[in-house]
């Protein structure tokens, strides 16, 4: 009886151990929060060129002619 309670202490010993190093490892110092220099400017520089491309294809003489009918049109079921 003395032996099998030892063990189980030991047991629930180690997993406590186990969890307060879990909980270190995903909400400490370790974890990253954030993005680095690097990542900021290959995000930027992802966002802008997909800005350039949106602004081509909205600016485009088909694009403008299509949401020019599509208020037309709802204008004039809305009037």
């Amino acid at each position: 009886q003395m032996a099998r309670t030892s063990a189980l202490r030991v047991r629930c010993d180690r997993l406590r151990w186990l969890g307060a190093r879990w909980a270190l490892l995903t909400t400490g110092a370790r974890r990253d929060r954030g993005m680095s220099t690097a990542e900021y400017a290959v995000g930027t520089i992802a966002a802008c060129a997909f800005a350039a491309l949106l602004f081509k294809v909205v600016t485009s003489p088909d694009v403008q002619q299509m949401i020019t009918t599509l208020i037309n049109r709802a204008l004039t079921v809305a009037g």
